[in-house]
């Protein structure tokens, strides 16, 4: 079989690098593959599109792929430049660069009559084809950038796309900067704007947002004992959920209940007021999504917890207001983050247009940002849009160019029921994770449905199993492809039958192979407390299963089993491990139990019937 891979980010390299391994792993014959990448080298939009002091949102635990990870005296935290050079490494350590064709721009891929498809692409200007019998698109979600249509926008100075920001000073000296977008990338741009010789910085947003940190918070109650300050830090916060009873052994019902999200956004709550007393984000006061939000339906700006203390200049509260407030505020010491005092940055409405003199006139969203701005005058000199990007394929056929052309037709947002030969890798977004580890599972789904498809349990695959790691997302919104990280992930390990049940884990953990390995016959018992304790992570589902790897136990019981060891007792194992396995264990058991009890009755039914019937056409 003959595949072509494009794109050469996270999602194209893991996907090149299971179709070469399939041959070892699933028995098959050798896959030809070949890769295009219009870049000059491998990272996709941590390549080409990054800027000054850019860094991973996601930690590099969950981020690694499975079987090639990070060094343990790394940060937690990568910069996107380290992130490249990791790549780099992977394509070395599985010899990927013979099968890469840089700097060759993919104009179109059209299918044959005879089944199969031709790769029409460019290289130096000059045209080639390459006939293949399936497509990997791993393009990317960050190629083509969106820019929302203003009003009077010509009449600004200088307006770019965040792709195209590189460095601080860009934003010159002394000018008036308009950020319009307040997701990860608004918040980075921002804090890169007013740590710049700017005039003023102003955030625009449209409909709130949700800042998180980007480790799990630690409030330290007045009577608890004062923390080392050589203590290793809290640990990431995408990482920071168990995975046992929460999408490990959840019965289908429960699952796709509403029961599991009530519970952490009790939790999330509970959590930000205690640590900063506010619901909003983390130390957010201003800009917070509409009331009654749900961690169902948001997706959390890991890098605002940088910005806050600048949005905080103008919003926070100098004292605690009310009782309660006082009360925490007396009780729990959270760590600030500092800011210069006579720097800030201004919150504001979207823009609705800008006027005849240069100025934005916001819009009257009802909210205390909008009378605050309501009587400055904005003239900016710089606008930045922070809006993303995209979702088109420009190189596929008319009608398969964009996302919406595949709505509800798409089998775990994978590959079309119609077509399962283009695989669409990396087009899901996390609210809470990282779309790398999310890909190298789409990956080894796609691969081994194109190779293998008797091996994918429960084929063919229905939609029915799909709704739970599904976010909620309103019609009108531009990102409609999110998922939760930790149920998305654990259902397509179900789907290859890599998600090993109580019985394998024993057997892995405590069996024959486990004791003769000498490094891990100190520490039977790290892996089973790991996988039940520890976020769903890649490597967990290399255990057992098609893509089964011999070094998944060594990562289990040394960097995995670090991780989990690190969380806090109260902040981390109690709230997030022992709770919910006390609430959603039995509760999971009890479901199993009227489950198969009213399976049972139904059969019983069924046969009373038929033996009615039967009774029924003697007598007559």
């Amino acid at each position: 079989m003959r595949v072509a891979i494009i794109g050469a980010g996270p999602s194209g390299l893991v996907t090149l690098k299971y179709l070469l391994a399939a041959e070892n792993a699933l028995g098959t014959d050798p896959v030809e593959a070949r890769l295009f990448e219009s870049e000059p080298g491998v990272g996709g939009t941590f390549l080409a599109r990054t800027y000054e002091d850019a860094e991973l949102v996601s930690s590099r635990q969950l981020t690694c792929f499975s079987d090639f990870r990070c060094q343990d005296d790394e940060p937690d935290f990568i910069s996107a430049k380290r992130y490249v050079e990791y790549l780099n490494e992977y394509c070395t350590h599985f010899n990927l660069w013979p099968y890469m064709t840089f700097s060759s721009i993919v104009k179109s891929v059209k299918k044959r009559k005879d089944g199969g498809h031709t790769v029409t692409y460019l290289i130096s200007g000059r045209q080639h084809t390459w006939e293949c019998d399936a497509v990997g698109v791993c393009s990317g979600l960050h190629v083509e950038p969106s820019i929302p249509e203003i009003k009077g926008i010509e009449r600004v100075p200088q307006v770019f796309h965040s792709s195209v920001l590189k460095k601080r000073d860009q934003f010159g000296v002394g000018k008036t900067v308009l950020i319009l977008g307040s997701g990860e990338t608004g918040a980075d741009v921002s804090i890169l704007a007013v740590t710049s010789p700017t005039k003023r910085v102003v955030l625009c947003h449209r409909d709130g947002f949700h800042l998180a940190p980007k480790r799990n918070p630690r409030p330290r109650f007045i009577f608890s004992r004062q923390r080392d300050p050589n203590e290793r830090p809290q640990v990431p916060i995408d990482v920071s959920r168990a995975s046992l009873f929460d999408t490990a052994y959840v019965h289908p019902w429960l699952r796709n209940s509403n029961v599991l999200w009530t519970y952490y956004d009790y939790y999330v709550r509970m959590i930000l007021w205690t640590s900063w007393g506010t619901t909003h984000g983390t130390d957010q006061w201003i800009g917070g999504k509409p009331q009654g939000w749900s961690t169902s339906e948001i997706f959390f700006n890991k890098s605002g917890f940088k910005v806050s203390p600048y949005l905080n200049v103008t919003w926070k509260p100098k004292a605690p207001q009310g009782l309660l407030r006082r009360l925490r505020s007396w009780t729990v010491r959270t760590p600030k983050i500092e800011a210069s005092e006579d720097r800030k940055v201004d919150l504001a409405p979207w823009p609705e247009r800008i006027d005849e003199s240069g100025v934005v006139v916001f819009r009257d969203n009802g909210r205390p940002e909008y009378m605050h701005m309501r009587g400055e005058i904005i003239k900016p000199d710089i606008i930045v849009f922070c809006t993303g990007y995209t979702h088109e394929f420009s190189f596929l056929e008319e009608g398969k160019r964009n996302s919406c052309d595949y709505d509800g037709n798409m089998v775990r947002d994978i590959w079309s029921r119609d077509d399962p030969s283009i695989g669409f890798i990396g087009f899901v977004r996390p609210n809470l994770g990282a779309i790398p580890p999310l890909a190298e599972f789409q990956a080894q789904l796609w691969v081994l449905n194109l190779l293998t498809p008797e091996r994918v349990i429960g084929a063919p695959l229905l939609p029915r199993d799909e709704p739970h790691y599904r976010l909620v997302s309103k019609k009108h919104a531009r990102v409609r492809y999110g998922v939760d990280h930790e149920s998305y992930a654990y259902q397509l390990a179900l789907d290859m039958g890599s998600a090993p049940s109580l019985g394998d884990i024993l057997r892995i953990g405590y069996g024959a192979e486990a004791k003769e390995d000498r490094s891990s016959r100190s520490c039977l018992w790290r892996l089973p407390f790991t996988w039940a304790l520890s976020a769903n992570f890649n490597t967990k589902f290399r255990l057992c299963g098609p893509w089964r790897w011999d070094g998944a136990r060594e990562v289990m019981n040394t960097e995995l089993w670090d991780t989990v060891s690190r969380r806090e007792i109260f902040f981390g194992h109690f709230t997030l491990s022992i709770v919910p396995m006390l609430i959603f264990g039995p509760m999971s058991l009890l479901v199993f139990i009227y489950a198969s009890l009213y399976s049972l009755l139904e059969e019983l039914g069924d046969v009373l019937r038929a033996a009615k019937v039967r009774a029924f056409q003697r007598i007559r």
